[in-house]
């Protein structure tokens, strides 16, 4: 097996216990690789080496020099776009296609971030006569970044290049389950130009690495992806240390289809919506609220696509790959069982393709019909490939439903009708919502946050720039 190791101070290292953690093929359970199980010493290793570097060379860095070593990072990720997809494929079981797609939106935060550096600007501000008054954004200082395994090449983009554009050094801690590319990332920065110790990785378990990290009085601002749960912890954690935290956690995002929508071009986006991933995505459109007019028209056409999705291995690049550990799969088929042991009505479901090994975590793609809008499955994140349809009868109606859970980050709304458009997008509850689209979470010039308990805070574009920094105000008195 390859034995993958921790990324401290532009230098490759096992942790200090010596101890490892196998890493586990999702399509076929078998380990395949190890990573480090590091813990308190390893953190502050890295936390002591981002230090340096953020108080030296890094930090001397001019914004627009550090722009030019991202935009190079950019480059280097795309000339080794097939390796990094290859990579998230296996680690993750994502279809290879949608990893590709990922290295792909890897490569363009860096370039993003880096284009954008060295346009961060502060403000004047009118103060008194005989003064000059200058508010200025400065960095954080050593940030620390906690990833999730469902996106961990997409989230280390969007999260470290905002922070290292920024100006901020950073620790990363991305998720036991898949943290191969993040390491093959940092090494790759190192390659670009970022200076050593301004990027580190740390792999282990999140409860011990993790939690270390977020303890840490060195981390000045602390940034996590993650379960709803986790991330009141991390929030507890930051708030004893007086530092800030951004949180992008759950979601429950409901699809809204009206009558007079374009059925044709809304279903396949909403077969999608859920199937991407495996459905292990915070912004999956796990809800899909259908007016009575056309709901059974609407269930008839979701009903013969989710019947002809394919599940197998990632390699194979198929409709679906399976989800990334047998515990999340056990979670899935008990709160699928539990709805239908309720009277909640399968009314689809994909299937595993011939020859996918017995040992992978796969999950079959499922639309369940005629959901109680109160229901668990319609309340709770399965975080799987599981649709819940329910009924509705007006407009008030459906923002009722689509904002009648904890849940707050994405949400879709399919109408041809504009003062509807307008009315819907104001009266739900969420960080983003999408007409007559749906982008999961996607676009990286797009603000991206949550409401309610999918967190606070907001990443992508320059929101997720300004949320590096802090405001420093200068007030200089000059007669």
């Amino acid at each position: 097996m390859t034995a993958y190791l921790n990324f401290i101070g532009g230098e490759s290292c096992q942790a200090f216990s010596g101890e490892t953690l196998e890493i586990i093929d999702p399509s076929d359970g078998m380990p395949f690789a190890t990573i480090p199980r590091s813990g308190a010493e390893d953190i502050a290793q890295a936390v002591q080496a981002a230090h340096k570097a953020y108080r030296g060379p890094w930090g001397r860095l001019t914004a627009t020099e550090r722009g030019r070593v991202l935009t190079r990072l950019a480059e280097l990720i795309r000339a080794n776009h097939e390796e990094l997809a290859a990579l998230e494929c296996r680690d993750t079981g994502k279809p290879l296609a949608q990893a590709r797609v990922d290295i792909h939106a890897c490569a363009r935060y860096f370039e993003y971030y880096g284009g954008a550096a060295d346009k961060l600007h502060g403000e004047t501000i009118p103060y008194t006569v005989g003064s000059t008054v200058m508010a200025i954004r400065v960095p954080h200082g050593v940030t620390g970044h906690i990833i999730p395994w469902n996106y961990p090449a997409q989230i280390f983009g969007r999260s470290a290049g905002a922070a290292l554009a920024a100006g901020n050094a950073c620790v990363v801690k991305p998720a036991e389950d898949a943290c191969l590319t993040p390491v093959r990332l940092a090494q790759l920065a190192l390659q670009a130009g970022v200076l050593s110790g301004a990027l580190n990785v740390v792999c282990g378990l999140g409860s011990e690495a993790g939690a270390a990290l977020t303890a840490h009085p060195g981390i000045a601002h602390i940034s996590f992806t993650g379960s709803t749960e986790t991330g009141a912890l991390v929030a507890v954690a930051a708030a004893r240390r007086h530092s800030p935290a951004t949180l992008e956690l759950g979601g429950k995002s409901p699809q809204i289809v009206f009558a007079d929508a374009n059925l044709e071009r809304a279903v396949p986006v909403i077969v999608n919506a859920i199937i991407q991933n495996a459905g292990q995505t915070c912004t999956a459109g796990s809800r899909v609220l259908i007016e009575r007019p056309v709901y059974e028209r609407v269930m008839q056409m979701l009903s013969e696509r989710f019947a002809a999705l394919r599940v197998g291995p990632g390699g194979r690049d198929l409709d679906c790959g399976p989800v990334i550990n047998r515990k999340q799969r056990l979670k899935i088929q008990a709160m699928v069982d539990a709805a239908t042991a309720d009277g909640v009505r399968i009314a689809a479901q994909g299937r595993l393709a011939d020859g996918a090994p017995e040992g992978g975590h796969y999950v079959m793609p499922t639309l369940l019909g005629e959901v109680p809008a109160g229901h668990t499955i319609a309340q709770q994140e399965v975080f799987g490939p599981v649709l819940a349809a329910t009924v509705f009868d007006t407009e008030e109606e459906a923002a009722d439903i689509a904002n009648g859970t904890d849940y707050g980050l994405t949400a879709g709304v399919w109408t041809e009708n504009g003062g509807r458009q307008l009315r819907m997008a104001h009266a739900i509850e969420a960080g983003q919502v999408f007409i007559n689209n749906y982008g999961a979470g996607g676009g990286i010039e797009l603000p991206f946050g949550g409401m309610k308990h999918s967190g606070y805070g907001r990443e992508k574009a320059f929101e997720g720039l300004r949320g590096f920094t802090t405001v420093k105000t200068i007030a200089i008195q000059h007669g």
